[in-house]
């Protein structure tokens, strides 16, 4: 004659059970937060997006100043500017600069020191899908991401997006309508080469940088940069004409 199960077994069974689903769902967010961002990429190219960085303010109820515009109402001097400043290449590459990256861990004492390397499109991705700091774990996402968002975005929408959701002042300051007129009180579709040079000085910390009040050193870096975009009329071709298709 066989004994009945003991209450204790079940009981175990069944907290087994409960703990197995709960992973189980845990997991499944997981993996739906890691997809979201590649199913969201290919709606970017009709849809005006907003930065992380960008929501979260809006969230906390801080400030947010932002005004999408065209890249065709822009000047064309900024885009060129801001790929002489920090994306040589990016016309030619497929979202990540390999060769660029490769300097930048060679210059690094270790990976956690490693600056430089990071492509217009890489700060895309970042301002679309991640956040803001050095970290691996960002690192690992990013790099996929930008390689899905280079394939299914053109060049061309890329910038228009960079330019529009990238932090350009230090109260909220997003897009580049938003940074000239706090800047320089006038529309993003007028700057000067000068103007447009000191807005890209700024975009690695506007927070600290100013393009309405520069300093002696974001004077220095604004010279160097648009020296650089004179010399280098041909980097921005993947830009020119009519929105279209990689």
């Amino acid at each position: 004659m066989t004994s009945a199960p003991s209450s204790s077994g079940s009981s175990k069974r069944a907290s087994r059970g409960v703990v197995g689903r709960f992973i189980r769902a845990v997991l499944l967010v997981v993996l739906l937060i890691l997809l979201l961002p590649y199913l969201l990429a290919p709606l970017y190219r009709f849809i005006n997006p907003v930065s992380t960085l960008m929501l979260g303010r809006w969230m906390a109820g801080a400030r947010v100043d932002h005004s999408y515009v065209p890249l065709g109402r822009i000047a064309p001097i900024l885009p060129l500017t801001v790929i002489a400043s920090e994306d040589a290449r990016f016309c030619n590459h497929r979202g990540i600069d390999w060769q660029e990256l490769q300097i930048a861990i060679e210059d690094a004492e270790d990976l956690g020191d490693m600056r430089g390397g990071s492509t217009i499109t890489q700060q895309t991705v970042k301002n679309l899908f991640l956040w803001s700091g050095r970290s691996f774990v960002r690192k690992a996402l990013e790099f996929p991401l930008a390689l899905w968002f280079d394939l299914v975005v053109p060049k061309r929408r890329q910038m228009e997006i960079y330019l529009n959701i990238a932090e350009w002042g230090p109260n909220g300051e997003f897009g580049v309508e938003a940074g000239a007129r706090r800047a320089f009180n006038r529309s993003a579709q007028t700057l000067t080469a000068q103007e447009a040079a000191l807005l890209a000085a700024v975009l690695p910390n506007p927070r600290r940088r100013s393009a309405r009040t520069p300093g002696p050193a974001v004077r220095r870096i604004a010279a160097r940069i648009q020296a650089r975009a004179a010399q280098a009329r041909s980097i921005d071709e993947c830009l020119r004409g009519r929105l279209r298709g990689p």
